[in-house]
């Protein structure tokens, strides 16, 4: 079932997303050669502790999972897709970092993601990142009444198709609001003009996840949470929760 946010808590959604906004700027800020993951899942933990807001990822254990989640962000390196659990790697020149983050705040969600490169970047990691933001955007340009998931999910799908790269089979965006995980479920391809109608007051984290290699293939991890590509190609993933209104798109997690 989906639940119809008002316009007050949207707000107070806002209020989530910006410390999620807080949190990533944060980690990026502290991300340099020589730097352990976790010790970037430590700054963010202290942004959300200042802000008095909750993890909504920290003890996180969906029927998948063979243990809850451990930290605070999910911080997946190379050919890491996404869930990848912050631990003792230390970060090297050239590595590709996507660091997806979530705050619960008043009781409202917020849920955001951004890749970005450490050192030297490769040219091949910045086109990546840049058409994964792009398909973010489009799939947010989507997101108004009157519209489908569909049509938010094969803008999305059409720019990362477009580009060459693979996008993971069977993951997605979700609605969000008081839990993480709402519904609807929102792809990241597929037809346009299919699936549930958009309405104001929904509110949805679009999320696109892009593999280099162009494959729509990934494995998981002995830890049983970090997918990583078949072919050991780079991925990234990029993300904001979106609350669609008669005025067009909001963005709650933006800076």
């Amino acid at each position: 079932m989906v639940e119809l946010k008002t316009d007050q808590s949207i707000d107070e959604m806002r209020a989530a997303g910006r410390v999620v906004a807080h949190a990533l700027a944060a980690v990026r800020e502290a991300a340099r050669v020589g730097l352990s993951l976790a010790e970037l899942d430590t700054v963010a933990r202290a942004v959300l502790r200042e802000a008095g807001a909750a993890s909504p990822f920290l003890g996180y254990r969906p029927r998948f999972a063979p243990v809850p989640f451990p930290a605070v962000i999910c911080a997946s390196v190379n050919d890491a897709i996404v869930h990848g659990i912050p631990g003792p790697y230390r970060l090297r020149d050239g590595d590709l970092v996507s660091i997806d983050c979530g705050a619960r705040l008043g009781g409202w969600v917020g849920d955001a993601a951004v890749t970005f490169t450490v050192g030297r970047p490769r040219p091949a990691d910045l086109r990546l990142i840049e058409t994964a933001e792009a398909a973010l955007a489009a799939g947010i340009a989507a997101a108004v009444p009157g519209n489908r998931i569909g049509d938010i999910a094969h803008a999305v799908g059409t720019v990362c198709r477009a580009a060459g790269y693979g996008i993971p089979d069977g993951f997605a965006g979700h609605g969000i609001g008081r839990r993480m995980h709402e519904d609807p479920g929102v792809p990241n391809e597929g037809p346009p003009g299919r699936g549930m109608k958009l309405r104001p007051g929904m509110v949805l984290a679009i999320e696109p996840m892009l593999t280099a290699g162009g494959t729509d293939d990934y494995t998981c991890d002995g830890d049983g949470w970090t997918l990583r590509t078949t072919d050991g190609s780079r991925a990234a993933h990029a993300e904001h929760t979106v609350a669609i209104t008669a005025d067009g798109p909001r963005i709650l997690t933006a800076p």
